[in-house]
């Protein structure tokens, strides 16, 4: 013990838990009547969403939500979901968002491995979640408190599900006098399920205190200023929407609410709501630059967009400047709340040809500033790779904007962290200014459009078909999407079948998105003990071009 350990303790004066719950209380203290959310004819002040997260949080409560349980939300980017990132973090619990895009059986076994106990759902999704309510009542014997939302802007059908309706639960609860958070940082704050290497859904299990970080990480990274208006393109129910509900909270900044995530929409939200900064996939990107020029007219302030996923077309990041849009590139993963690495723009890039500007903003760049560590190394040995462009080697990431671990999934938790750093399973190189580029993914994880598929999956459903022998699914570079999946296909002896049976075979299998678009019936090469090279298949697709 030292000096400076005497008599200098911990208190409630100089030390309280990082959560970024605070961020929604200053904002209503200090900006309380400035606009929070924008969503369609609704409109709500810092002070308004406050109130309306508290009575949230006050109702989930009395239904017997505390630390450690978790609430599942089934919602589009709606002033619902915004609000659900403030209430149940609010209450130490932890927040499920569910992808809206997945088929009821996942859904039913997702919300049954976090053990959920109450569901908010929008009623645009009525038929898949009631689906998955039976699944999860007959097949794991679990029953859920169902909060159901109308959202003003949606008119189509869609029947009750539960016994409580949002809007009337919360006036029927006085909103909590403090959204307080965790006594603990290290509490989880969300769990969200990834495709894995088997396919297997992992829940990825993330804590307040790197929800906090990252949250900071994206404004001072972005160079935001205060009172941005930011356009919610990105899917919430995406690791939590990159944190962004909470930075836009941290700096008193406006929530532009899209249901949809069209050209029209987006570009229309920009031009009516000032929009200047939103976060998309490249496929969303890839919508505006293709938009009709009539749609751009109108919008004279600058537009910020991020882009992540799949290495973005060059292409795309030429379209996006001649729009006059400034994109910036991020790179990360779930395991890391979202984008944890950036291609900073250096001052000197600006002096380069467009093409040279592509090829460097194209990196995944740099840590963020307030994540410890990124480098490139050789899993086997952990031996960092040189600078030098060439040498190849694995993504890890170490400090406190990484995941707690897998939940219920020591051995896959262990595994990620061996060496005491994060795993990412991408393969990329240092380049000599020591930004990372990656080459090719180790996880045979294919991101199309933004969303995750995983190859191992889409190669069952296959095998399920009694024609198929042999098949193997890899990516292949789609200007629209990023990448799509390709699959090969053996066939039996004596066995016939068209691509066309194989793709309604996987239809009913497969939520839409993760179906082939392409089937080939093509020799596998594989190894003297019948090791499929995915190698190989891959050089035949051209998938090493969705990342040059």
């Amino acid at each position: 013990m030292t000096i400076y350990d005497q008599d200098l303790d911990r208190n409630a004066a100089n030390f309280v838990a990082l959560s970024p719950v605070s961020f929604v209380e200053r904002s209503a203290e200090v900006f309380g009547d400035l606009p929070a959310v924008v969503h369609g004819e609704r409109r709500y002040t810092w002070a308004q969403v406050r109130n309306r997260s508290a009575r949230l949080a006050s109702a989930l409560r009395a239904l017997g939500v505390s630390r450690g349980s978790t609430v599942s939300v089934m919602l589009p980017n709606t002033p619902e979901m915004v609000e659900a990132h403030y209430a149940v973090p609010a209450l130490n619990a932890v927040l499920n968002t569910l992808n809206t895009r997945l088929d009821a059986p996942l859904l039913a076994w997702q919300m049954n491995h976090c053990e959920a106990s109450v569901l908010i759902t929008d009623r645009e999704f009525a038929p898949v979640v009631a689906a998955a309510l039976r699944i999860l009542r007959e097949d794991f014997g679990r029953s859920l408190e169902v909060i159901d939302v109308t959202d003003s802007e949606y008119t189509g059908p869609g029947e009750r599900l539960g016994r409580h309706e949002y809007e009337a639960l919360l006036q029927a609860h006085a909103p909590l006098a403090r959204l307080d958070g965790p006594a603990d940082e290290w509490d989880a704050i969300a769990v969200s399920y990834t495709s894995g290497t088997t396919g297997d859904p992992k829940g990825v299990v993330t804590h307040h205190r790197g929800a906090y970080l990252n949250a900071v990480c994206n404004a001072a990274t972005w160079t935001m200023p205060h009172f941005p208006k930011y356009l919610w393109t990105l899917p919430m129910f995406h690791c939590n929407g990159w944190c962004f509900p909470w930075t836009v909270a941290m700096l008193g900044g406006t929530h532009v609410c899209l249901r949809r995530v069209e050209a029209k929409a987006i570009l229309d939200a920009i031009r009516e709501h000032g929009a200047d900064h939103y976060c998309a996939a490249p496929i969303v990107h890839s919508l505006l630059i293709n938009a009709p020029a009539s749609l751009h007219e109108g919008i004279r302030h600058k537009v910020r967009g991020m882009v992540a996923g799949a290495a973005p077309p060059a292409a795309m990041i030429e379209g996006m400047a001649r729009l006059g849009f400034d994109i910036t590139h991020v790179y990360g993963l779930t395991e890391v709340y979202g984008p944890a690495s950036v291609a900073v723009k250096r001052p000197a890039w600006a002096d380069q040809s467009l093409s040279e500007q592509t090829r460097l903003n194209g990196r995944q760049g740099v840590r963020y500033m307030l994540q410890e560590g990124m480098t490139v190394r050789i899993p086997e040995t952990m031996a960092e790779s040189p600078a030098d462009g060439t040498t190849m080697g694995e993504i890890m990431f170490r400090g406190n904007i990484v995941m707690k671990g897998y939940l219920k999934n020591p051995k896959s938790t262990a595994a990620a962290f061996e060496g005491g750093w994060f795993h990412t399973g991408d393969l990329a190189v240092m380049e000599p200014d020591r930004y990372a580029k990656i080459k090719d993914r180790s996880k045979d994880i294919i991101i199309s459009g933004g969303e995750n598929i995983s190859s191992l999956e889409v190669e069952d459903a296959l095998y399920r078909h009694p024609a198929v022998m042999a098949c193997a699914v890899v990516a292949r570079p789609d200007p629209k999407w990023g990448e799509t999946p390709v699959a090969y296909v053996e066939t039996k002896e004596g066995s016939t079948v068209t691509a066309a049976e194989l793709v309604a075979h996987c239809k009913g299998l497969l939520a839409s998105y993760k179906v082939p678009r392409e089937i080939r019936f093509e020799p596998i090469p594989k190894t003297s003990t019948g090791k499929i090279q995915k190698f190989q298949l891959r050089e035949r697709a051209k998938s090493a071009a969705a990342f040059e």
